[in-house]
């Protein structure tokens, strides 16, 4: 039997576009009472794997390859699919980290933030670690970590939404040991609170902690929390550090800038073994409430970024003697919080700041043209008291991922599509509603078969409470 941990509810923000919200007001016309139980749909066992699946871990934010890009095959495309188990979860936008059978999701309880270890296959807790938090989001979203797990050489490490850094035991939950980074090097808050995934490179953690005075990326021992080098001067952003090889040589990305007057930030080409920086490319939003989110996307000697608030997107070709070479710019894919994909000399991904702005787009990664445009969107078929009633909804600041020749992706409002994305267009294969729920923007997981979604808010057409999933996606 699945385990169900019940967790206070937080207050989640009004719609911020009028074309949305008339949609969900009217699909929150049958939403029942936030007091009213939901029944479990029942587990389920898994299918087992084909015999010659590709299957692999997801120990960190954006899958083993660090590019939202999948290498498992033998995927059903029926959606939506069967769902094997679920349980309640607070507050909080990560997705979890998945190594052999051992998932780690991180999420808030009260106030409290809460690391646990379950069965990645029947969802059974195996322990949980909680510690107090204080943290308050200023723009009144919900209170919980941003930044997902990360799981590596037996050891858990997780950063909560005030900058504790922790690493666990994986098979125990024992600490091994804990940094206060606003203590330890004097961050501020920032506009929405430490979110940016660590990274594990080397033996070495490697977190963009965005303090003053040469210390925006720190890279601490893995084993001890010691400090091993630190480099930089922007501030702490909501991009993960990516890493690469490039022209033989390991090099890690960074996507910096935080909350400063006047805005900086960009991004650091950084040597991993000792903290050196290559180059900085300054690439920010002149509005000083900006972020930069979305992670780099490296592909041969070049990098990929891109940000909202009217900042667009970068191509930077890397030199032999690695100094940045500015390819192009272009204003048509301005990426807000989620991650484009790079396949085949072409970049796809969901561009806008906002919900009725937003457009899933391909971009020709050789100049930057823009190859074609779609704002994805439906008709819902639904029942409000004895009527039957419609909606135009849509995928909206969507996320992907990239698997088995197609692509997956969760809709803002959450849908689970499976698209056949090429540079001649844009194709739905298959589409299933997992929960009428709004801020469906944290990244699925996909590993041996299984897909992991996370619904951040509760579902206004059953009154289902915000929850980890676990679906079966094995052909």
């Amino acid at each position: 039997m699945t385990q169900r941990a019940r967790f206070i509810d937080s207050q989640r923000p009004a719609m911020r576009t009028i074309s949305r919200r008339v949609v969900l007001q009217a699909l929150a016309g049958h939403a029942v009472a936030a007091g009213t139980a939901w029944a479990q749909s029942p587990a389920t066992r898994p299918k087992p794997l084909a015999p010659d699946a590709v299957t692999h871990d997801w120990a960190s934010f954006l899958g083993p390859t660090h590019n939202a890009v999948s290498t498992e095959t033998h995927l059903s495309r029926e959606l939506p699919p069967p769902l094997v188990w679920e349980v309640e979860k607070g507050p909080g936008y990560t997705s979890p980290a998945i190594v052999g059978d051992h998932l780690l999701f991180f999420h808030r309880a009260g106030d409290q933030e809460v690391v646990e270890n379950r069965h990645s296959s029947t969802g059974e807790i195996r322990w949980q670690f909680r510690y107090a938090t204080a943290y308050r989001d200023r723009y009144g979203y919900n209170n919980g970590p941003r930044s997902s797990p990360v799981i590596s050489d037996e050891r858990v490490y997780t950063m909560g939404a005030e900058g504790r850094l922790h690493c666990f035991d994986l098979a125990t939950g024992d600490g091994i040991w804990t940094r206060d980074l606003r203590d330890d090097y004097d961050v501020s808050q920032d506009f929405f609170g430490t979110a940016s995934t660590p990274l594990v490179h080397g033996g070495r953690l490697i977190v963009n902690v965005g303090a003053p005075e040469g210390r925006c990326v720190v890279a601490f021992d893995g084993a001890t929390g010691r400090e091993t080098w630190r480099t930089g001067n922007w501030g702490p952003s909501y991009a993960s550090p990516v890493p690469a090889v490039v022209h033989g040589q390991e090099r890690v990305f960074v996507f910096a800038g935080g909350e400063s007057t006047p805005p900086a930030g960009g991004l650091l080409c950084i040597n991993p073994a000792d903290g050196a920086i290559d180059f900085e490319f300054p690439w920010r939003s002149r509005t000083h409430e900006s972020v930069n989110a979305s992670c780099p996307v490296v592909f041969d000697d070049r990098v990929f970024v891109s940000a909202s608030y009217r900042t667009g997107g970068a191509l930077v070709r890397i030199l032999p003697d690695f100094s940045p070479e500015v390819l192009w710019t272009t204003q048509e894919f301005a990426l807000h919080f989620n991650t484009p994909i790079h396949q085949h000399g072409h970049l796809y991904g969901f561009d806008g700041r906002n919900q009725g702005d937003a457009s899933l787009a391909c971009i020709d990664a050789t100049d930057g043209r823009v190859v074609w445009r779609e704002a994805p969107t439906w008709t819902e078929t639904f029942t409000q008291g004895d009527r039957e009633r419609q909606a135009t909804v849509g995928t909206a600041r969507g996320s992907l991922l990239a698997v088995d020749g197609n692509f997956l992706a969760l809709g803002e409002l959450g849908h689970l599509i499976w698209l056949d994305l090429t540079p001649d267009g844009y194709r739905e294969i298959s589409r299933g509603w997992l929960a009428a729920a709004q801020e469906s923007w944290t990244l699925p997981v996909l590993s041996r078969g299984l897909l992991y979604v996370v619904q951040n808010t509760r579902d206004i057409l059953t009154g289902a409470s915000p929850r980890l999933r676990c679906y079966d996606l094995r052909a």
